[in-house]
């Protein structure tokens, strides 16, 4: 991120925009919201977002009306005049955002966004975030709140210690993975599924069997297998989660690198 936005040189490579490699100009236009706190605490917040949109090349009067929207958006329209270090952690996320919002950028860069917050705050932000989005603005945010990053997102990168193991959208990277089904057989016994080709029992809670194929086309026979124990109480395919996903990428990825 901090190379899309400059602040960093890259050893290789190099960032593109539009298939043309980044200027100065570009990088003005994008909207950037540091994990740690970007803005000065003793300014009073109305006359820190005037200036910021100032910076970015907006006039004093187009500044007062951008910065006086956005804190009315973020329902912070009655403490203009308030230090930002007189606001509680949520109250300055949202002036954060705002700050990276209040020029209309091209692109949005967000470290963290979420960190923090309470629920309603992460709503407030997230709709914000789609809206944009919706508006052909780019939203790219990095977070370790997976169950966010699966709601939110159309595509997901997953990065381990600087490499790319996974990227897609969600239910693409979900296809990628096994195929996994829980069988709710309560008079199975241990082995049950073992002489089955293709197919390995991952782990057991209680009378629900997690199990692997190594080809969707075997569920029939395992569905046979477990109806030949006694009456199975649920068959059902096994979505994973965003963290499922993660943990399986980086565990393929650190296997790899061991082997």
């Amino acid at each position: 991120m901090r190379m899309v936005l400059g602040t960093l040189l890259a050893d290789a490579g190099e960032v593109l925009w539009g298939g043309a490699p980044i200027t100065f100009e570009s990088r003005r236009r994008f909207g950037y919201m540091p994990e740690e706190r970007g803005l000065y605490p003793k300014m009073r917040i109305g006359e820190q977002l005037k200036y910021m949109a100032e910076l970015h090349g907006l006039s004093s009067a187009q500044a007062m009306e951008t910065a006086t929207r956005w804190l009315q958006r973020f329902g912070l329209g009655d403490r203009t005049r308030d230090e930002v270090q007189k606001l509680s952690h949520g109250n300055q996320q949202r002036v954060q955002l705002a700050a990276a919002l209040v020029f209309e950028p091209l692109m949005l860069v967000l470290d963290e966004p979420f960190a923090g917050l309470d629920p309603e705050a992460v709503d407030s932000m997230s709709q914000v975030l789609r809206e944009r989005a919706e508006t052909g603005v780019p939203v790219i945010f990095s977070s370790h709140q997976l169950d966010l990053v699966e709601r939110l997102s159309d595509r997901v990168a997953i990065i381990q210690k600087g490499r790319l193991v996974a990227c897609g959208p969600v239910d693409e990277l979900r296809k990628e993975g096994a195929a996994r089904w829980w069988v709710d057989v309560p008079s199975a016994r241990e082995g049950w599924a073992d002489h089955l080709e293709g197919v390995k029992v991952v782990r057991r809670e209680d009378t629900r069997w997690l199990v692997e194929l190594d080809s969707a086309e075997r569920d029939q026979a395992l569905l046979q297998a477990a109806l030949a124990t006694g009456p199975v109480r649920e068959f059902a395919r096994d979505v994973p989660s965003l963290l499922d996903i993660f943990r399986e990428a980086v565990t393929e990825e650190r296997v790899g690198a061991t082997a």
